[in-house]
């Protein structure tokens, strides 16, 4: 059988401009979101300082942005088929500069709680937007990298956080934090605009009957006449419309306007291709974050002081590259994406991942039982290995996660299925956040890392059992691909 992955026309192989600026454009919110997670990792200190909050209140304040997040993917599903993609990542902007705004305003605990709460709706609706905007102006050969540029806005976010905390460390207690938080408001006010000159999703527009604007999209994102027409019978079909129907707009059958129909085709009556396909899904979210990632880039200094470092200066630091690892290696995922595949990047990052937390684990245990004694060579390791963490992580787990849940879903069911993913993400990451300090007081910190390393060893096992391989797969292929059950010959033939 010849799949729709074989080599076409010489232009098809062209990457197309306006494409990657639509998918760039709505990665800038991933920045936001990414900045507002970095720069709370060395807030967090001066917050503790000024506000004179117990350990407690700080594992609350750094996971309470994930719970309201979950609220905000669930909603964000319903609400983007309602309102569109594009609507839907200008509301995100929205919430997140009314965030911002409290955030850096914030008088006491509760205040700055509030604020982190309205933008944690923001991280949801973003988390959930930005990938499945990008790989639905995407065509098959350039998802890969588009869609995971929203995983480059969020280390690019992250690592901007991170130079945040030793910027503004040398202002006032009182000020440097809270200009910390509340400068996120600028970027949040100009994506709101810049978002309204570009285009919405051609594949929401044709699940609302829209052809003709669908059409005149497809034109401008695909890399030949032949490419757009192509996009636009598959996707048609997909939505249940006549693939013959070329009017400017045509009626969508019923079912597929989304609701309770979508829920109990997802939920209670799966085709078995949708099941292995939520499973799939949920089950990456779920990995993403029981690797224990959240603990290393909200807690590096925490876990940076546990291994030797002491002075304040050198903590923030070190935590910056913690930043520069993830944004290389994200960058590098992402040219590796449409070439090595999801599923051999997923394979390799998992079994890095064990290597190097079981030997960050090892060096923390020394160091812990030689208490006041500052042991150069595993203090070296410590961070060595927490880098190369966060290397391998970066290189697959994080930008495949993504990409893989977004693409995987049927069009009818993506929104609303993806955003299942994006809320067991965001409850796996306020787990982590809102209980790291305490586990690592009943465990040792060492321990802490035996056991996400344990957790990383059942992923790679998970990945290795039931993924199949999505490269170079049109969007309408996927189901057709997870209903197969042969998963060798799957790989094969996402490598043609």
């Amino acid at each position: 059988m010849t799949s729709t992955t074989a080599a076409g026309p010489p232009s098809d192989e062209r990457f197309n401009a306006y494409a990657a600026a639509c998918a760039i454009v709505a990665s800038m919110i991933s920045i936001i979101f990414g900045y507002d997670t970095g720069v709370m990792s060395g807030a967090m200190i001066f917050i503790k300082e000024d506000l004179l909050i117990n350990d407690t209140q700080v594992q609350v304040l750094a996971g309470i942005l994930n719970i309201c997040a979950l609220v905000g993917s669930l909603m964000a599903g319903r609400i983007s088929d309602l309102i569109g993609r594009r609507y839907t990542i200008v509301l995100a902007s929205i919430i997140f500069l009314l965030g911002s705004v409290l955030m850096g305003w914030s008088p006491d605990y509760a205040v700055l709680i509030t604020g982190r709460c309205v933008a944690g709706i923001g991280v949801g609706f973003a988390l959930l937007i930005a990938p499945v905007y990008s790989a639905e102006v995407s065509s098959a050969k350039s998802r890969g990298f588009l869609t995971s540029l929203p995983e480059w806005g969020i280390a690019i976010g992250i690592l901007l956080g991170y130079i945040s905390n030793v910027a503004c460390a040398k202002l006032s207690l009182r000020l440097g934090w809270r200009l910390m938080l509340g400068i996120a408001a600028v970027p949040s006010l100009l994506l709101a605009i810049g978002i309204l000159k570009m285009p919405e999703s051609p594949r929401w527009l044709i699940s609302q009957g829209k052809l003709g604007k669908a059409k005149r999209i497809l034109f401008k994102v695909s890399n030949s006449p032949e490419e757009a027409e192509k996009r636009f019978r598959d996707i048609k079909i997909a939505a249940g419309i006549d693939e013959d129907c070329d009017s400017e707009f045509a009626e969508v059958p019923k079912k597929e306007s989304g609701g309770k129909g979508v829920w109990k085709d997802l939920l209670l009556r799966p085709t078995p291709a949708v099941r292995r396909i939520l499973v799939c899904a949920v089950g990456i979210h779920f990995f993403e974050h029981a690797v224990g990632i959240e603990a290393v880039v909200l807690y590096s200094p925490r876990i940076f002081k546990s291994a030797g470092v002491t002075d304040k200066h050198k903590l923030l630091l070190a935590t910056v590259g913690v930043g520069l690892t993830k944004f290389t290696f994200i960058v590098l995922s992402t040219f590796l994406m449409d070439r090595v595949g999801r599923r051999r990047l997923l394979l390799t990052s998992f079994a890095g991942i064990i290597g190097a937390l079981s030997l960050l684990g090892t060096c923390l245990t020394i160091v812990e039982r030689h208490h006041g004694e500052k042991i150069l060579w595993a203090l070296g390791l410590s961070i060595a290995s927490c880098y190369t963490f966060v290397a391998f992580f970066n290189i697959g787990v994080a930008p495949v996660t993504w990409v893989y849940s977004s693409e995987i879903f049927p069009l009818r069911l993506r929104a609303q299925g993806y955003s299942l993913g994006v809320a067991v993400n965001r409850l796996m990451n306020a787990m982590i956040s809102m209980t790291f300090i305490s586990l690592y007081k009943a465990i040792t910190i060492g321990g802490a890392f035996f056991l996400f390393a344990g957790v990383s060893l059942v992923g790679w096992i998970f990945v290795y059992t039931l993924f199949p391989e999505t490269k170079g797969r049109s969007l309408e292929e996927m189901e057709e691909l997870f209903g197969g059950g042969n998963r060798k010959s799957d790989e094969l033939e996402g490598r043609v």
